[in-house]
């Protein structure tokens, strides 16, 4: 039998065992090569879909540090399995990534490939350590800059890179690899992960499962959108926070505008489908709906102007839009945004329906095309994990980023929050502070695998050295027309310099230009910017203008004092140099 033969001859790893399958059904990022971004699974890949019968994760041999699927006939109860089928004499058992042997480097195992997971990985001593990557995507996002993808003025490849460039030894090191998997469970008393491979749809076996044993274990996969458990959110709406969610947006926002101009479409129609509403006054929303305005003013009145009267645009919040911003920003941003077009209402959703919003106040709300931003929490894999839990529901953590009382396991991101007995607040759910966490964390591994602490429990004696102390470095948010909000307070209650109006957007660019990874995408976002500034025209008092000239026209804005311009500009090299 062919579960016989998989029990004879195990599962050998491979650098290419799965380098078909793996690359038909999840193309890599541009440039990169299929090899090291596999499932963990080689030889008669053809039998592997009946794994899913296993009953119990744990029943797997060491043998070797390959990966090894190991006979049946090795574990004391496996003649229960037999008894139990009489079609399978064998059961057939988890694929293994082993435990590294004494003289091998140890091994860090990360899940996710988020900002905080990509700024570890990236700082990550590989002289020191072999690394495993384990996350669904095998690419980083940068979320700033993901609204411009929705409507052209960037494209797609500008704001993701390939994890395998952030970290290059996933490519090229013998031992260490990324996997395009989900992490299902964590047994961290035998110091393993148990994974599953993406599936989708289209895939015609069902996942394969295997499981990966680690020194230290990363836990940085990432947080899920909020959506307060109203109905028909995940069935109708979209959320902005994966290349491919940017990508279902502008495919949406496009087939209504084609569809509405077809002959015999009502004017009530019409109005439906070009109703662009977004849910939740944040960051994310605000920008959104500021670049949806440009989009309306630079494409659509050009090139769809038979229906150009039709679109609009809704910003729907129960609060106040950009609550953590200062109270003149949040004032300049609500005239800005009224005055280029967006309504703003004040509501709460009570339900989601195929072409329709309903408020608590009982109005409907038509809509063509819903996004819905109003925040992250917990995913259902965190809440899921045996852990000690922080406020909200976050994986709770100590001053070093640990989990308590959880030997050799560390967390931080979106997933993670410190405990309430360190008597530090949970930080927010931004990019920045993930980073920051990445960055002190790498530092901590790397100093600690000089120390010969890397290897599983071998820590406990060695200085951790000074805890994470987070400063806030500031806030930013585009509101489209090339107008900005650029608030330098360390925090909501303390007092600093905010600014709004065009300097704000030249520095709010500038600022993220300098932030993203790459060299190459560097260079992909400032000829976007640039090709987007040049050839399309820009609004202004009513009529269409070539965009040439702009910036001196801008410069004279008058939300800006000219008096202020020498501390605005020293503000803005203040905020690059905080590092």
């Amino acid at each position: 039998m062919a579960l016989a033969r998989i029990a004879r001859h195990g599962f050998r790893r491979s650098s290419g065992g799965m380098g078909n399958y793996a690359s038909e059904r999840y193309p890599l990022c541009e440039g990169e090569s299929a090899h090291k971004c596999l499932s963990p699974f080689s030889g008669n890949v053809t039998v592997c879909t009946n794994l899913l019968s296993i009953r119990k994760p744990d029943h797997i041999s060491f043998g070797s540090r390959g990966m090894e699927v190991t006979p049946q006939h090795n574990f004391a109860h496996a003649q229960v399995a037999v008894e139990e089928s009489d079609s399978e004499p064998e059961s057939p058992q988890y694929p293994t990534l082993e435990a590294t042997r004494p003289g091998e480097k140890p091994r860090v195992v990360v899940l996710g490939s988020g900002w905080a997971a990509c700024r570890f990985l990236k700082g990550l001593d590989t002289k020191i350590y072999d690394v495993v990557c384990i996350s669904p995507r095998n690419h980083m996002v940068f979320t700033p800059l993901l609204a411009s993808t929705c409507v052209g003025t960037l494209e797609f490849r500008s704001v993701a890179e390939p994890v395998s460039r952030i970290q290059t030894a996933l490519a090229k090191d013998p031992n260490s690899y990324f996997y395009l998997a989900s992490c299902s469970g964590v047994d961290t008393d035998k110091h393993e992960v148990y994974c599953e491979t993406v599936s989708d749809d289209g895939l015609s076996r069902e996942p394969y499962r295997f499981k990966v044993s680690y020194d230290k274990l990363v836990i940085a996969s990432g947080a899920e959108p909020l959506t307060f458990g109203i109905k028909g959110v995940k069935e109708h709406a979209f959320f902005l926070r994966e290349v491919t969610h940017a990508q279902e947006i502008r495919k949406k926002l496009l087939l209504n505008l084609m569809l509405s101009e077809n002959p015999g479409v009502s004017e009530e129609e019409k109005e439906r489908l070009l109703h662009c509403v977004v849910i939740g006054g944040g960051p994310t929303g605000v920008e959104f709906s500021g670049e949806l305005s440009d989009f309306i003013m630079r494409d659509v009145h050009q090139r769809y102007a038979h229906v150009k009267n039709y679109i609009r645009v809704t910003l729907i919040e129960a609060n106040e839009i950009l609550s953590s911003f200062d109270v003149g920003l949040r004032q300049y941003a609500t005239k800005h945004l009224t005055k280029v077009g967006v309504r703003l209402v004040r509501g709460v959703v009570k339900e989601v329906h195929p072409n329709k919003i309903v408020l608590s106040d009982g109005s409907d709300v038509p809509y063509g095309l819903l996004v819905w931003s109003t925040g992250v929490g917990p995913s259902e894999f965190v809440r899921s994990l045996n852990l000690p839990k922080s406020s909200g529901g976050r994986i709770g953590v100590d001053e070093w980023l640990r989990v308590p009382s959880i030997e050799d396991v560390f967390a931080l991101g979106d997933c993670a929050g410190f405990l309430e007995q360190t008597g530090r607040p949970v930080l927010p759910a931004l990019a920045q502070v993930a980073e920051r966490e990445g960055k002190f964390l790498v530092a901590l591994f790397n100093r600690i695998g000089k120390q010969n602490g890397g290897k599983a429990f071998s820590a406990k004696d060695i200085a951790l050295g000074e805890p994470f102390v987070y400063r806030h470095l500031g806030s930013m948010a585009s509101v489209g027309r090339y107008k900005a909000l650029v608030d330098l307070r360390q925090s909501k209650d303390t007092k600093g310099i905010s600014l709004a109006g065009f300097i704000s957007w030249l520095i709010w660019r500038s600022a993220y230009l300098t932030r993203v990874l790459s060299w190459r995408n560097r260079f992909y976002v400032a000829v976007n910017w640039g090709t987007t500034l040049i050839c399309y025209p820009a609004q202004r008092g009513g009529g269409l203008e070539p965009v040439t000239s702009f910036p001196w026209a801008f410069l004279f804005d008058s939300s800006l004092n000219k008096s202020k311009d020498g501390m605005i500009l020293i503000a803005f090299f203040c905020f690059l140099a905080r590092e």
